[in-house]
């Protein structure tokens, strides 16, 4: 079987399929009892202005192949970024090796071959942007003068960037599966600073797609940095009190984090979540839902199967407040007993349901007096215990009502609480990334100040 060269300018998917079966005979060839290989690469370009002046230029070219083994229940990997004949069989060979060496384990192996995934759709996910260097940087400088003349107030930047790569992923195993697809993401962003002296703010904004042509213009993102920015103008500090707090969309994607983070198979296995054994269990309040939704076209965590080949599909994760179940793999499923969910290398697309019909100012209604959380520092969550305490900025609230920023302070509770504590998600969804979700509005946390 033909390989490709060992220094191409771009492989197809053909040829990365052929890569994958070549390394797999050769497992076989080996004595392995199964095997799965991925091969991947990735191109991708980004360039950053700071002050009207060219700070980061990077061409980005990657690519590798990497090949697991099984002999029985030993399992052994290897992988390398040389495509070429003789580079692939000494990757396979060393994954062999290892493989001999390796303490068995019962639950090692492939995914079963009835859920690999028989006819994977077309989620209409690469959408490549040929910008020249030249013309990125031109964007990425209307980006950050569009910021900068917003408002005399705003007197100087951390720059504006555009990013766009191309990626083409192809997995296979001897289950006899071979699939691939390729993908695109696009990115512009602009961070701006106001103000003098001591009260010196910076926000951001940003846009990101699968499909360049449904970015926002770079006059929008910059100018959106700017209103940000100069929204946290003269912040006050807070006295330390227990009061409602709201996440902003973009805020409560992390918070939906933590909460899968607890919910994977590995963390139940090795009993690390704060949430260990609650399939089944009353977990939000009743009313509030989470599905999993892998197959919308275009969006950032659409993946027809999972990285085991297994197929993904629709499901429910939270429903009426009750967890249905985990996001396992294959191995972390059979440590538990149970079977995989497609979830191999994460979840897909989350959508959590909103709750009112409405978006901020609703919520803002209903909080009354709290407070607005747009900013998160620190990394003070323990996913084990559910202890959360992380510095924050934002605003302050009363009647419903914006009255001035806040920064300075800390936020703390504990996840198990906080998420039994959710009153309402609004309908200001953000759909960026790969957990779609609204302003969330919590009862009630501790904000700790002077």
């Amino acid at each position: 079987m033909a390989v490709v060269p060992s220094k191409p300018l771009r492989l197809t998917q053909q040829d990365l399929e052929s890569i994958i079966r070549l390394s797999l005979e050769e497992a076989k060839t080996r004595g392995a009892s199964q095997a799965e290989a991925a091969v991947s690469q990735d191109t991708g370009l980004n360039v950053g202005v700071r002050l009207g002046e060219v700070e980061t230029l990077e061409h980005q070219r990657d690519r590798s192949m990497g090949i697991t083994v099984y002999f029985g229940q030993r399992k052994g990997s290897a992988s390398t970024a040389d495509f070429s004949l003789d580079a692939v069989r000494a990757t396979v060979a060393k994954a062999c090796s290892i493989a001999r060496f390796t303490a068995e384990d019962a639950c090692a192996g492939l995914a079963d071959p009835a859920l690999m995934a028989a006819s994977p759709p077309n989620l209409d996910l690469a959408h490549p942007w040929e910008v020249t260097a030249d013309a990125a940087i031109e964007i990425a400088k209307a980006c950050e003068a569009a910021a900068l003349g917003f408002d005399s107030r705003i007197n100087n930047s951390e720059g504006a960037s555009v990013a766009t790569h191309r990626g083409l992923h192809v997995y296979g195993n001897t289950h006899g599966f071979v699939g691939g697809y390729p993908t695109t993401s696009h990115t512009l962003s602009c961070v701006v600073l106001a103000g003098t002296g001591e009260d010196m703010q910076r926000d951001y904004w940003y846009s990101s797609s699968r499909d360049w042509r449904e970015l926002q213009s770079s006059e929008a993102v910059g100018r959106e940095s700017a209103r940000r920015t100069l929204a946290r103008l003269g912040p006050r500090k807070l006295t330390t009190r227990r009061a409602p707090v709201l996440f902003v969309p973009e805020i409560a994607r992390g918070f939906i984090g933590h909460f899968i983070a607890a919910i994977r198979g590995s963390s139940q296995y090795r009993q690390s979540s704060f949430l260990l054994n609650a399939a089944g269990q009353r977990i939000f309040p009743p009313g509030f839902s989470i599905s999993e939704r892998p197959h919308i076209p275009k969006a950032m965590g659409s993946a027809p199967f999972d990285e085991e080949g297994v197929a993904t599909r629709d499901r429910e994760l939270i429903d009426d407040g009750i967890l249905t179940g985990y996001m396992l793999s294959s191995y972390s499923a059979r440590k538990l007993g149970l079977t995989t969910t497609g979830n191999a290398g994460g979840s897909h697309n989350l959508l959590v349901a909103p709750t009112v019909s409405d978006g901020l100012d609703a919520l803002l209604s209903r909080m009354g007096t709290g407070l607005i959380v747009t900013e998160l520092m620190g990394q003070g969550v323990n996913t084990v215990t559910g202890d959360y305490s992380r510095g924050a900025a934002g605003f302050w609230v009363e009647n419903g009502s914006l009255q001035f920023p806040v920064a300075e302070i800390t936020i703390a509770g504990n996840l198990t609480q906080m998420l039994r504590g959710l009153v309402a998600v609004g309908n200001d969804v953000d759909t960026r990334g790969g957990v779609r979700v609204g302003s969330l509005l919590l009862d009630e946390m501790t904000i700790a100040g002077e």
